[in-house]
């Protein structure tokens, strides 16, 4: 049974850090899959934040939160996350962990396979 379970989403004062978590189970090797951190703000299209390669060798971000978000990935405990640090209220939205079968990473929100029910980030002002 394909399951991605986020966690770690809550209530933060601007400038504050939350550390979002994604429990995989896939239906091959989770080290196979690229994984991928997207966000839907309210009344917006769901964007791409943070990708990661299989090996998590190599990342990617969206511009808003480069130098801010560092995604990784644990593969031995199918277990990917993202640490978000000096949050702004532009941040707030529903965060969702998803994975693609693919050799390299993609920052493209449709290609995903598999997508989480997602967690909810707010940042107060």
């Amino acid at each position: 049974q394909v399951q991605l379970v986020e966690s770690g989403g809550g209530l933060v004062q601007a400038g504050g850090s939350l550390r979002l978590s994604c429990a995989a189970s896939l239906p091959r090797n989770f080290g196979r899959y690229a994984m991928g951190w997207l966000r839907r703000a309210p009344g917006k299209e769901r964007e791409f934040v943070a990708a990661i390669s299989r090996s998590g060798g190599t990342t990617d971000y969206a511009d808003s939160v480069k130098g801010r978000f560092t995604i990784s990935r644990e593969n031995t405990k199918n277990t990917v996350f993202l640490q978000m640090n000096n949050l702004k209220p532009e941040d707030a939205a529903v965060y969702y962990c998803a994975a693609v079968l693919t050799w390299d990473l993609s920052t493209v929100v449709r290609r995903y396979d598999y997508w989480g029910q997602g967690t909810q980030v707010t940042v107060s002002s």
